[in-house]
């Protein structure tokens, strides 16, 4: 199988590649960026859906599996990368989306959701069965239970696999942190002991032989571990290589060609990124951090309207994306704590970005659509310096004073270069 993931580990500790980051982003601008930025390096992107952005009943992206490739696929064309350098994979596959249900119910909706993921093309399937559902008995699974929903569907995938020569590949793991940063303030994530991962490893693989996918097991490609990062409203915990050099030699003791995959690698230092994927874990996600870059600069080029004479019907994004918040409080309301002011706060500022689940939102949309609009003109450069000050001097260099739209792809670029770099 040629497939450039699967060759991943290979490639990696032969010294010819670093790593490989995956988007896991539904925003067109921030998959516009990407996409914009590997293709002048010979690479694949890697671009992952959660299954609360897209699943069988649109999540909250309004996409099934079929539709988001569809729409990676125009978009691809769209910013001049060839398709076979555009890799789709499913990220948090399983009934997490789904645990207030019973097991059941909530397993089927994730086997449907595997079946249409590969039907559709999407190359790399992260099995996610850890979180408990309504009718389990305790909060986190044993790994046997684990392992035995992981298995289920693999065997919905592969099912579904239409090319009996090729399948998708997997990622599996139990010890996999909660989507979106959960670290509290204060907190440093436990590392996850090598013993603990390898002996799981053998649980898997096992569930995997007695569910009759055990031909499935050579595609598993990493495995989910913690080496002490996550972000929450406060900021991220930040990576510390002698915490995680015993994990970090384990590597060595996976199977074929399975390594390390990392969630939650946002808001890490590049010299960080750089560490990480030196001491193995090559397979970095990345999400949260891309859309607060957007949000930031949309932000900042909203403050610098609401200062400018002449703008007729101003857009008022700030105002609008809060009432769509209080109006659809269902996306952060069990994420965020605090009193109100606190809580317009961490709506609008928190590293964990849940404002990220409104921009497709008509009404966002429109608003957005009007900033650009009205900011379509040389803009001062003491208001750009000001609202912002690390990006001035690629506004600068660029020469895109008077296209608003370019400072924002700036702006996401910017928190996208370190991935870049680290994974070489």
């Amino acid at each position: 199988m040629d497939d450039p993931l699967i060759r991943l580990k290979e490639r990696h500790l032969a010294g010819t590649a670093g790593g490989q980051f995956a988007v896991c982003s539904a925003h067109p601008v921030v998959l516009g960026c990407a996409m914009e930025m590997v293709r002048t390096t010979g690479r694949c992107l890697l671009v992952e859906a959660t299954a609360n952005q897209v699943n069988p009943f649109g999540g909250y992206s309004g996409h099934t599996p079929a539709q988001f490739m569809a729409f990676v696929e125009e978009l691809a064309g769209r910013e001049g990368l060839p398709p076979g350098r555009v890799v789709v994979g499913a990220d948090h596959l399983g009934p997490h989306v789904w645990k207030a249900e019973p097991a059941q119910s909530a397993l089927g909706k994730a086997e449907t959701l595997a079946r249409q993921c590969v039907a559709a093309g999407f190359q790399k399937l992260h099995l996610d069965t850890a979180t408990a559902c309504a009718d389990d008995p305790a909060p986190q699974l044993p790994v046997a239970e684990a392992a035995r929903r992981a298995a289920r569907l693999c065997r919905a995938a592969e099912a579904a696999r239409a090319d009996q020569d090729h399948g998708p590949l997997y990622v599996i793991g139990k010890e996999v942190p909660p989507p979106g940063g959960a670290l509290a303030a204060g907190e440093a994530p436990a590392v996850s002991d090598p013993e603990h991962i390898l002996a799981d490893l053998t649980v898997y693989r096992r569930a995997f032989e007695a569910a009759g996918v055990a031909a499935a097991w050579s595609r598993v490609m990493a495995v989910v571990v913690q080496p002490g990062v996550d972000f929450g409203d406060h900021g991220a915990a930040a990576y510390a290589p002698e915490r995680a050099a015993a994990l970090s030699a384990a590597h060595g003791q996976l199977p074929g060609p399975m390594t390390y995959e990392v969630h939650a690698t946002d808001y890490q230092t590049p010299e960080a990124l750089q560490r990480m994927v030196q001491d193995h874990f090559i397979l970095l996600k990345v999400g949260p951090c891309l859309t607060f870059a957007l949000r930031r600069a949309l932000y900042a080029l909203a403050e610098i309207e609401a200062e400018l004479d002449g703008i007729a019907a101003p857009s008022r994004l700030p105002e609008v994306m809060e009432g769509l918040m209080t109006e659809r409080p269902e996306h952060w309301r069990s994420h965020y704590r605090g009193d109100e002011a606190c809580l317009r706060h961490l709506r609008h500022h928190s590293p964990r970005d849940r404002i990220r689940y409104y921009w497709s939102d008509a009404r966002a949309a429109q608003a957005v659509a009007r900033l650009l609009g009205n900011l379509g003109r040389p803009l001062p450069s003491a208001l750009l310096e000001a609202k912002l000050p690390e990006l001035f001097a690629e506004i600068r260099h660029e020469k895109v004073f008077a296209d608003p739209s370019a400072i924002v792809r700036c702006a996401v670029r910017h928190a996208l270069r370190p991935y870049i770099a680290a994974c070489r």
